[in-house]
């Protein structure tokens, strides 16, 4: 009996150690295309190179704020646009991360609901 006990409980470690390892791959992905996003705007509509691109997206997708101040008109709407973008990408990507963390306490706190 106690070898089934230990079976199970190795299956659900495997299968939580899944989800993680899936919560992590998708958070990776959100990241990575809202930099893109960032870095390609930037180059283009604020005419910035791709090294002060890529250090202006990671700094508002990150929430430090611009690094090289905007001269255009399209490199501030840019701007604006990415900076709302980017505070709910940032959000969406914790969530994504802590849900099978925050499920599996649930769990062991018994709040889960039967249905």
């Amino acid at each position: 009996m106690e070898t089934d006990n230990t079976e199970e409980v190795k299956e659900q470690m495997t299968e939580y150690y899944l989800k993680i390892f899936k919560s992590f791959f998708y958070s990776s992905l959100i990241i990575t295309i809202s930099l893109c996003v960032g870095i390609l705007g930037y180059h283009y509509f604020a005419d910035l190179s791709w090294i002060d691109s890529l250090l202006n997206a990671s700094m508002i997708l990150t929430g430090m704020g611009p690094v090289t101040p905007m001269y255009t008109t399209s490199g501030k709407l840019f701007a604006s646009m990415y900076a709302l973008f980017s505070g709910i990408a940032f959000l969406s990507t914790i969530a994504v991360f802590i849900s099978p963390i925050l499920h599996r306490f649930m769990c062991k706190l018994h709040l889960e609901n039967d249905n």
